[in-house]
């Protein structure tokens, strides 16, 4: 019988975690026979719980198995950790399947339910999202890989695609609920898996994003998106291509660029940059002029990091123009294939 102070140790704590502290009280051959007659959703639910339950006193653990009807030898204490509890999921199940709970049970180290929802045809996730609220399809672009995003973004009715960018550029911490229940939609209609977490930039997703985008459609995305808010146009254009993607520009381009920005520029610009960079630069001039920047940059001293940002963007500026108009050839180095600006 639960004696008062028995029901003060169980106070606050619920089904999963309950069931996850008998079942590391248990052998592993009994948990394992458990484990054996659960379905997946269930053992998730458990494993989750028991994997970050860290130590339980054996008072608790003992009023847990009077309440339970159990009998419990003295065992002091119980740990729930990662390799516990993997390794009693071994015991009953294959390591496939013990591999896939535990990589969701363990969240942003493993395995996420967006990998998954990645491989869904992006026509059909497209025609399924356009009927969800575009605050809904923007937490899903933010969570699937960029090059995934991409592909539905572009799949999607134009006017309503602009309202999902607005949504994840101005996107605020998402409630937990609301998570879990668009992963349970997802899961439902998609045979997914859980999902991140992780927090990013909303800018770097939408460069990201459009940076999977074709020509065509890129241009489309960013002059609507200059529109309404140029300012985070001018930024995600900037995180699109950064000054050290310089870097993969052929000495052909890198000398056009030369001929087309000012000394005094670059020379600002490079001494915020890296020494790749650097070394860029100075193998594709005369070491006559190599020299002189040389010497105006050491009589510079130190400079502040908003004129070299400010000095970086605008030969990335220059660089754009001069891939637009077809002088220079800027490569897409993520992608498998060229792309040319």
């Amino acid at each position: 019988m639960l004696t008062p102070a028995m029901k003060n140790e169980l106070r606050g704590v619920d089904g999963p975690r309950k069931a996850a502290m008998i079942m590391l009280a248990l052998n592993e051959d009994q948990a394992a026979k458990l484990f054996g007659m659960m379905t997946d959703e269930e053992i998730k639910e458990i494993t989750t719980a028991m994997a970050s339950l860290g130590n339980v006193q054996g008072s608790t653990v003992e009023a847990l198995f009077v309440e339970f009807v159990e009998q419990m030898s003295s065992t002091g204490s119980v740990v729930g950790t990662f390799d516990s509890t993997e390794r009693l999921l071994l015991k009953v199940l294959d390591n496939d399947r013990v591999q896939n709970i535990m990589d969701e049970v363990r969240g942003p180290a493993g395995r996420t339910m967006w990998d998954k929802l990645g491989n869904v045809n992006e026509a059909v996730l497209a025609n399924y999202l356009k009927n969800e609220y575009p605050q809904t399809v923007a937490v899903v672009l933010s969570k699937v890989r960029p090059e995934n995003a991409a592909r539905v973004l572009a799949t999607l009715p134009e006017e309503f695609a602009m309202e999902v960018v607005m949504r994840l550029l101005h996107m605020e911490a998402v409630q937990k609920e609301v998570i879990d229940d668009i992963e349970m939609t997802l899961r439902t209609e998609f045979m997914s898996n859980l999902a991140r977490t992780n927090r990013r930039d909303s800018h770097e997703v939408i460069a990201d994003i459009f940076n999977g985008l074709d020509r065509n459609s890129e241009s489309r995305f960013l002059s609507a998106l200059e529109d309404r808010d140029k300012d985070a146009a001018e930024k995600i254009k900037a995180l699109m291509f950064t000054f050290e993607d310089l870097s993969d520009l052929d000495p052909s381009g890198i000398q056009t660029l030369l001929r087309n920005i000012e000394r005094d520029k670059l020379a600002l610009a490079l001494k915020g940059s890296s020494e790749t960079i650097r070394n860029l630069f100075f193998t594709n001039m005369s070491e006559r002029a190599g020299k002189i920047l040389r010497e105006e940059m050491d009589a510079m001293g130190p400079v502040r990091l908003r004129d070299v940002d400010e000095s970086q963007a605008h030969i990335v500026t220059v660089a754009k123009d001069l891939a637009d108009s077809g002088q220079i050839m800027i490569v897409d180095t993520k992608s498998e294939d060229e792309l040319v600006y």
